[in-house]
């Protein structure tokens, strides 16, 4: 990433967040081989905590590319956060209005564009209760769809630490452990120009959820549970976050 191209937004969200995310966190960045240093590319996520989007924010950062979100459009409507959001260049979703199409064109055209878009599959932080990935949803089968942009699958261990989404406890300690690993991109050929019909999208996802629990488990050293056994099947097809 050039970063003389940042402009003023986004080198002052830089100048004041990265400084204090090195206070606050211990990290262990790994797998940065495998995110591409240019052209619009596809990052999925699990999310585990509130905290998620700085620390995976940060890593996207470091590892050379602009982080770009999916977040909901409420955080648009804040006084001053609202046009930050604008200026830094994310992406609002409007869940559950005849706007929540415009979230996955922006997306396409970013992705098109060359740019990083950032996705929980999930759309909004797990339920499960040892914070394992729960069900997703389909917009990141419909923006690889759309785009063909590699996926590249993404996991972190740590930010619930800094933010439980369980008790809603907010602990700032400085060199808080948090580790982020991105795998390869996802093989997703077997529907590669399919037709985006209920049955492929959803398989994409599953494919998508089952890869990001079983590298989460590799990170926690642990026997992943069954996708998503308590959490019931969805029907929404929002992009999350």
């Amino acid at each position: 990433m050039a970063r003389r191209r940042l402009g003023f937004w986004r080198r002052l969200a830089v100048s004041v967040a990265k400084p204090l995310l090195t206070l606050l966190t211990h990290r262990t960045w790994t797998g940065m081989e495998h995110v591409p240093t240019s052209g619009g590319v596809i990052f999925a996520a699990n999310h585990l905590s509130h905290a998620d989007p700085l620390i995976v924010g940060h890593y996207v950062y470091d590892a050379g590319r602009w982080p770009q979100f999916l977040a909901k459009s409420s955080l648009f409507h804040i006084p001053l956060l609202g046009p930050f959001l604008y200026a830094v260049r994310q992406i609002p979703v409007y869940r559950g209005t005849a706007d929540a199409v415009k979230a996955l064109d922006a997306a396409v055209a970013a992705v098109k564009d060359g740019e990083t878009v950032i996705i929980y599959p999930e759309g909004t932080t797990t339920r499960e209760p040892e914070l394992w990935p729960m069900r997703g949803k389909t917009g990141v089968a419909r923006l690889w769809l759309s785009t063909g942009a590699p996926v590249i699958p993404v996991v972190m261990e740590g930010p619930q630490q800094i933010f439980d989404p369980r008790t809603g406890k907010l602990r700032l300690r400085p060199r808080t452990p948090v580790t982020v690993v991105a795998g390869p991109p996802l093989d997703l050929s077997e529907w590669q120009g399919a037709a985006p019909t209920a049955t492929v999208l959803n398989e994409i996802t599953e494919a998508i959820m089952l890869h990001l629990r079983d590298m989460l488990a590799e990170v926690r050293g642990a026997t992943p549970p069954p996708l998503y056994p308590n959490t019931p099947k969805r029907t929404e097809t929002g992009g999350g976050r």
